[in-house]
């Protein structure tokens, strides 16, 4: 069974999010990836790579990862919009 795309055929809603969230942070890939590895999850350098192309599905305990390092809403990460 094929895994669904967004209607542009992306591959996760928060490639641009996520960019715009970690240059904000003034963190590059290697230190988000870094800070997620020094919070217990296991993603790396590459892995934020592939997120950030959109070449890459996003799991849920990654969205999670992400919020919790970013400090971050999941509202604000997938749709950029602050609560």
């Amino acid at each position: 069974m094929p895994k669904p795309r967004a209607k542009t055929g992306e591959k996760n809603l928060i490639s641009a999010n996520l960019i715009e969230l970690r240059k904000s942070r003034r963190f590059s890939q290697r230190l988000l990836a870094y800070k997620l590895q020094l919070a217990g999850y296991d993603m790396d350098k590459n892995v934020i790579t592939r997120i950030e192309t959109n070449k890459r599905y996003v799991t849920d305990i990654e969205l999670k990862a992400l919020c919790e390092v970013l400090d971050v809403t999941y509202e604000e990460l997938i749709d950029g919009k602050q609560s």
